[in-house]
């Protein structure tokens, strides 16, 4: 037998040359993933609220563009324009006919 070579069984060698993932293993990574991208949620306090409120309500009376800061779980999301209607009641608002939740909005500021 020649110098360096070695046998498939010898060592580790017939798991070295074998690179396969199960199907299953292959999801589980996958979905670990998809889980490790995502976005906490920003809590804000109560005057950080209030300014948020502020914005919003300029936003509605005066009828000035408005950038917000939105959650989504995956990206940087903004909502720009004004503020066309707020309902407390289902805690959502309205900029340009489109509906949001009022517990997504991460910040706010008048495009003055």
């Amino acid at each position: 037998m020649a110098t360096g070579s070695r046998k498939k069984l010898e060592g580790n060698g017939m798991w070295e040359s074998s690179r396969m993932m199960l199907p299953e293993h292959k999801v589980a990574l996958n979905a670990w993933d998809i889980e490790r991208q995502k976005r906490q949620r920003i809590h804000l306090d109560e005057q950080e609220w209030e300014d948020v409120s502020r914005s919003v309500q300029e936003s509605m009376q005066r009828r000035e563009p408005i950038k917000l800061k939105m959650f989504h779980e995956f990206e940087d999301l903004e909502v720009n324009g004004i503020v066309d209607r707020v309902d407390q009641l289902q805690g959502r608002f309205m900029v340009d006919g489109e509906w949001f939740l009022i517990k997504d909005i991460e910040g706010a500021s008048l495009e003055h």
